[in-house]
């Protein structure tokens, strides 16, 4: 990915909206924000051209973010573990669990990463 990703805004308006019951204002910037978070989710085709759509973008770019950072976060720590141990087989293999169902391309290219890492290993 070649911009930087800021993901406090969204948790913002995560906090703001969903868990605190404020309305969904829909500014330029709301919008522009719910868009350029739907992209970085990889969630194709965002409308947000209404408050209930944009509710619902809001809702799944919360999803993303917050499911695959707990499974890419899960999946990194026993890998840790099991590649201290010397199982780089077993640690390998849960990058590609994680490969093979996350779409958030931040997500994505971190387990590339961690697999590119290992890739040497026995």
């Amino acid at each position: 990915m070649n911009e930087e990703i800021d993901w406090d805004p969204i948790h913002a308006l995560v906090r703001q909206v969903l868990r605190q019951g404020a309305p969904l204002v829909l500014t330029d910037d709301v919008r522009d924000l719910l868009r350029r978070t739907a992209r970085e989710v990889a969630l194709d085709a965002a409308d947000v051209s209404t408050e209930a759509s944009a509710l619902a973008v809001l809702r799944e770019c919360s999803r993303r973010i917050t499911e695959g950072s707990n499974r890419l976060g899960d999946a990194l720590h026993r890998m840790y573990r099991l590649r201290d141990k010397g199982d780089y087989d077993t640690a390998r293999q849960e990058m590609r669990d994680v490969l093979s169902v996350e779409v958030v391309p931040l997500y994505r290219q971190i387990a590339q990463g961690q697999l590119a890492a290992m890739a040497d290993k026995p």
